[in-house]
């Protein structure tokens, strides 16, 4: 798994420009997607870790490629 998060994903500013709440990270974000994704498919029947390890491993190939 990478430790590249991609940063914040819904960061929120002040009136001062300054980041107020940062928010999940544009990994976990990334990774809820593709989760959402291949649960959308109903002849999934993978473990929850698997599961999971599977989406963030799509996160990571996707933080990959904007780079």
């Amino acid at each position: 798994m990478s430790n590249n998060t991609g940063g914040p994903a819904f960061p929120s500013h002040g009136s001062m420009g300054e980041v107020t709440h940062e928010g999940m990270t544009l990994r976990d974000y990334f990774a809820a997607k593709a989760m959402q994704g291949i649960l959308a498919d109903s002849d999934v029947d993978l473990p929850e870790d698997i599961l999971s390890q599977s989406a963030y491993r799509v996160a990571d190939a996707m933080l990959k490629a904007r780079n």
